[in-house]
């Protein structure tokens, strides 16, 4: 070796004992390097070169040089499942910093690997400014270097407050070393051979011994093997005599792990296509993935018996919509659901607070199992910190027993936040964004960027004293000029942005919609302790009153449509305007666009759009949106007009009730008839029904306007069916009084 050479093998000392350090701990190293994009690559490249790394991964816009694998920060999500031993991440070229691919990939790497960030010079004074990800921020008509950079700023301040990071800035030869912590004591050993720690065994153990109506919840940071555990249960369970078992996660790269140890278990098997099959004394047995959307479509399935249907496991739960995970608990008697508490696509807070009470009321003996020993990495790691504090996924709002005390001790008020003192204020951002990972099933890492630094967002929140109680993060959109819109209309331009506005006029035909000026809610949250007390009509309302000071006449606000949503926001004096046909592959909900005028003249508006969508409704009804929820269905068919009674259409229902005529025949006064009474139930009876009679004629829409039965007309013969609707019209006939 040369004196060159052995010069650079001992510049480079360090690293091995880094390596070493980590290995030895069981944890990931972490080194930051605030140099000039060419000093960055250049310290990368030392690093990469330096040893015979087994998986490396450099994340930026492009390589450096050939032979090194590279992926770019949208492709992220392809890396999950998968381990790497070194990532650098090139957040100081032409890509910029990816929150969200930040948070997918920390969780690739593996215990003794390095994670190496690059980040602009001016990152080590603790100052920055939008990078060229923020492009994807930025919409009509900012431009990405006009918004503030408080999301950037806040990671360089939280890089620089990190004890556990080795820091390796421009004026520096070698890195400051980061304070590493004492190794952890040895896990003892487990007695499961396919299970890394006693946690995975005993949910193993729950996940194959699965009863009828009594779920598995199972819970966990990443890294603590909950997919693993999913993957060994499916085995034992196929070994056990089981033919078919379904899975579903919100993208199939989430239960890789899964089908990993399929494989591992079963080398005899084979893959295709997110499929795993084993010839096991069974016979041909089957392991089979489904998007969330496809679950209930696969029940209907040629050779599946929806009476006994296959076992379900549910990954990723938190990242799936209540409404969803509520139709799987009634359709399959089998399941389990394993959640992520602080992951990178959803949060397993916001699922315990809303799907756990439902899960008491349904099956009260369901079992939940937590997690807690890592299998990737031991206790301390210092990425898992820092991770932690970046993505602040593991917020949460206030003690419950705080917010309600400080509730009752003072009166409630609005403030409007200053977005940059909020980043300055870690305890109030923890808060704030810690009610919005609560309450939302879906918060990803640019989320929190979102909320820090997108044009036109502002922020009302309600506190009781200091404490912070609700929040409401709005959106401007709109204010387009007449020749930009009228190219939008006709599907010449989509500028990046203005969801609700866009939305309203590429697919309705309401050019004036991007014309005019609104403010979109796009997230509500209010602290448990603090619901039911008006807590949010407070939030929306402070949010008109300014909206008005604005010259803003439209509020509005986009959601996965739910009986109960939609009852919430009318209530608060929004209207149906536009409802997608199809459902969202993550949600399995199809989207509701609703609006509220704030102005005369906006409400003529707005009504002219409602007045579209409720005349279109019954077709979509009766085609596209035939299998819409039948609740969501009813919900929407209240808004708009009461028709009139005329003295022969209780002719028509009386004789039909009597015997006379088939149900075809009559359906379009019966229509009539049932939208008359509908209409005319006051607000709350329609959101919540109340008698047995009325729940019967809530569930006949189905019917009548989607062609298709729910509940217990479902498993009903021809004639007693008949007799159903016979014995509904009789009702119908009973509760409508004529007008004319």
């Amino acid at each position: 070796m040369n004196a060159a050479a052995n010069a650079r093998a001992s510049s480079m000392a360090w690293l091995d004992a880094l390596v070493d350090a980590c290995r030895e701990r069981r944890h990931r190293g972490v080194i930051w390097i605030p140099a000039s994009p060419e000093a960055a690559c250049t310290r990368a490249l030392s690093l990469w070169r330096a040893r015979a790394w087994q998986a490396p991964l450099w994340v930026g816009s492009a390589a450096p040089q050939e032979g090194i694998d590279s992926l770019a920060p949208r492709q992220a999500r392809t890396r999950l499942g998968r381990e790497h031993d070194l990532i650098i991440m090139d957040a100081g070229s032409s890509s910029g910093f990816d929150p969200d691919a930040f948070g997918a990939l920390s969780g690739t790497l593996c215990a003794g690997g390095l994670l190496v960030v690059l980040t602009p010079a001016e990152w080590a004074d603790g100052q920055a400014h939008p990078d060229a990800d923020y492009a994807r921020l930025a919409h009509w008509p900012h431009a990405p270097a006009t918004l503030s950079a408080h999301y950037l700023t806040r990671l360089a301040r939280g890089l620089l407050r990190e004890p556990g990071i080795w820091r390796w800035p421009d004026e520096q030869a070698m890195p400051c070393p980061g304070r590493l912590c004492e190794s952890s004591m040895p896990a003892a050993a487990c007695p499961d051979d396919a299970c890394m720690t006693h946690d995975q065994q005993e949910a193993v153990h729950r996940l194959t011994r699965l009863r009828r109506r009594r779920p598995v919840v199972l819970s966990a940071d990443r890294g603590r093997g909950k997919s693993a555990a999913l993957g060994i249960a499916a085995a034992r369970r196929l070994a056990a005599g089981e033919t078919t078992l379904w899975v579903t996660a919100p993208r199939r790269a989430a239960v890789e792990p899964l089908f990993e140890r399929l494989a591992a278990l079963y080398p005899q098997g084979y893959r295709a296509e997110g499929r795993f099959n084993v010839t096991l004394e069974a016979g041909e047995c089957e392991v089979r993935f489904l998007a969330p959307d496809a679950v209930m479509a696969a029940l209907g399935e040629p050779g599946v018996d929806r009476h006994a249907p296959p076992t379900l496991f549910v990954d990723e739960a938190a990242a799936i919509p209540t409404p969803l995970l509520a139709r799987w608990l009634d359709a399959f008697p089998r399941l389990a659901f394993a959640t992520t508490v602080h992951g990178y696509e959803g949060t397993g807070r916001g699922f315990q607070v809303r799907f756990y009470a439902r899960l008491s009321r349904r099956t009260p003996d369901w079992r939940e199992i937590h997690l807690r020993e890592p299998v990737r990495w031991a206790d301390g790691d210092p990425l898992e910190r820092l991770t932690r504090d970046m993505l602040l996924l593991d917020a949460v709002p206030a003690d419950g027993d705080a917010a309600g005390a400080a509730l009752a001790a003072a009166p409630l008020h609005i403030r409007w936040l200053d977005r940059e003192a909020l980043a300055h204020d870690e305890h109030a951002l923890v808060a704030l964004f810690g009610l919005l990972v609560q309450a939302h099933y879906r918060t990803t890492p640019s989320d929190l960027r979102q909320l820090l630094d997108g044009p036109g967002v502002r922020l009302a929140v309600a506190y009781a004293g200091d404490t912070c109680l609700g929040v409401c993060q709005v959106q401007a959109e709109g204010g387009f000029p007449d020749h930009l819109a009228e190219r939008v209309v006709l599907g010449e331009r989509r500028p990046r942005g203005h969801l609700l506005a866009q939305s309203l006029a590429a697919h309705g035909g309401w050019q004036t919609a991007l014309a005019a000026r609104w403010w979109r809610i796009m997230r509500i949250a209010v602290h448990p302790a603090a619901r039911r007390c008006g807590v949010g009509r407070a939030l929306v309302e402070a949010v008109a009153t300014e909206a008005r000071t604005h010259d803003v006449a439209h509020l509005g606000v986009s959601f996965g449509a739910e009986a109960m949503l939609i009852a919430f926001w009318r209530r608060l004096g929004f209207i149906s305007l536009r409802l997608g046909l199809t459902r969202e592959a993550a949600s399995g909900e199809h989207a509701l666009m609703m609006g509220r005028a704030l102005t005369s003249s906006a409400a003529a508006l707005q009504a002219t759009w409602s007045g579209d969508f409720q005349y279109v409704l019954p077709s979509l009804l009766a085609f596209e949106l035939r299998d819409l929820d039948s609740d969501v269905a009813t919900a929407l068919l209240y808004e708009g007009a009461a028709p009139e009674v005329y003295a022969d259409l209780g002719a028509r229902l009386e004789r039909f009730a009597q015997g006379g005529g088939e149900l075809a025949l009559a359906r379009p006064w019966l229509c009539r008839a049932w939208l008359a009474w509908w209409r005319r139930q006051p607000q709350e009876t329609a959101d919540e029904t109340q008698d047995e009679d009325t729940r019967a004629l809530h569930a006949w829409a189905a019917t009548l306007f989607q062609g298709r039965e729910v509940g217990a007309t479902c498993v009903m013969g021809r004639q007693a069916r008949l007799a159903h609707w016979r014995r509904m019209a009789s009702l119908l006939r009973c509760r409508l009084t004529p007008t004319r």
